[in-house]
């Protein structure tokens, strides 16, 4: 039922290419104009519109479950909060798509928000992470995945989700100095198989996320993509989820925060964003913001 109210890309396929776009309110402004005219004009076929705690409190409202992002320090790892007033990730099949969509989002959000940060993505070899292993194995299936990733009911809120955005950087010359079997071990997986190495050490990345093993279980709906710039490379990590809750159980082991142990992917990656938004149901073809008054 929640699905039908849903912003489509957020159980959609994986995109050729995306843009991933951080704002913050304008000094001294209203910002719900500005939301109006995203509300009216942004077509939900485009992308995803999150919005985060801080813009929510700016319109004296409170959505139940939405927080600011946690930062996070661990054993050899830090976990910065970036968080921002919005967040829109924009879909496309090329860059001309890309372009056009992004021009648009420009004149709707212009005089309530300010660009704080913009950066492209793109599928690489089928769907792998650029350290060639392949990304979202874990997620759930096509029919579980809308009671994973969409609140339930409520007016306003049925079919809207939460999301987890960070930005990666990867050091891939440090990961390649390592033999495939040592790779092999710091994910988990073989890059051959995709199977799970059940003598891989407990800091694997896959030990340190089986979503199985929390409790309550910890699973959320990925949707990452890769993405590079002359200077660096990495992963922008999307996850959807009903509630903020799995993906931050997920976060605190990999910093080892409950047990001590570090994620084998701080060795070669580390976050560099991190922000919280609440993604908010559509209506009749549009963004439903009641909730929020506007």
């Amino acid at each position: 039922m929640a699905q039908q109210f849903s912003q489509p890309e957020i159980l959609g396929s994986t995109p050729v290419c995306g843009r991933s776009l951080v704002f913050r309110i304008a000094p001294e402004v209203d910002p719900r104009p500005a939301l109006a005219r995203l509300r009216d004009g942004f077509n939900p076929d485009w992308g995803v519109v999150g919005l985060g705690e801080q813009l929510i409190r700016a319109l004296g409202c409170e959505v139940p479950g939405l927080r600011t992002f946690p930062a996070m320090s661990g054993s050899g790892c830090t976990i910065p909060s970036t968080q921002q007033a919005l967040w829109i990730f924009l879909r496309g099949q090329g860059p001309s798509e890309l372009f056009d969509r992004f021009e648009r989002i420009k004149s709707l959000t212009d005089g309530g928000f300010i660009l704080h940060d913009a950066m492209d993505t793109f599928t690489y070899a089928g769907g792998r992470d650029l350290t060639g292993y392949e990304d979202g194995t874990a997620n759930p299936s096509q029919e579980e995945s809308p009671a994973v990733a969409l609140v339930e009911s409520g007016d306003g809120l049925a079919g809207s989700s939460f999301v987890a955005v960070q930005r990666w950087e990867h050091d891939l010359a440090r990961f390649r100095s390592h033999s495939q079997t040592e790779r092999d071990f710091m994910i988990g997986r073989s890059i051959e198989t995709n199977e799970e190495l059940d003598d891989a050490p407990a800091s694997a990345h896959v030990k340190r996320t089986a979503q199985e093993e929390f409790e309550p279980e910890a699973f959320m709906v990925r949707r990452s993509m890769p993405w590079a710039t002359a200077h660096a490379q990495g992963l922008e990590f999307i996850a959807y989820g009903k509630s903020l809750d799995a993906f931050e159980q997920v976060l605190r082991r990999m910093a080892g925060l409950d047990d001590g142990i570090t994620d084998a992917l701080f060795t070669f990656s580390r976050p560099v964003t991190g922000g919280y938004y609440w993604c908010p149901p559509v209506k009749s073809e549009r963004l439903d913001l009641s909730f929020i008054g506007v």
